[in-house]
């Protein structure tokens, strides 16, 4: 795993990280209150966990989908 990633690529991952988790707190919160349905908490736990999986990409400068062999934009 060497880095794979420049400067600007660790931002956007570390922001589309951030708002993954964010995202699926408040998921978390409209579940808890009956606003979406239970099933939800699969939504609830895909996002936070593929947020950290983005803020890890953003600190370790490696990216999966770049390791794969695609180009990413960024």
């Amino acid at each position: 795993m060497e880095c794979n990633i420049d400067a600007q690529g660790k931002a956007a991952r570390l922001r589309v990280g951030i708002l993954a988790c964010f995202g699926g707190l408040m998921l978390a919160v409209a579940t808890l209150m009956g606003i979406v349905p239970s099933i939800a908490w699969w939504a609830v736990v895909g996002s936070i966990a593929g947020g950290c999986f983005a803020m890890w990409e953003a600190r370790a400068g490696w990216c999966v989908v770049r390791a794969i062999g695609f180009k990413t934009p960024l």
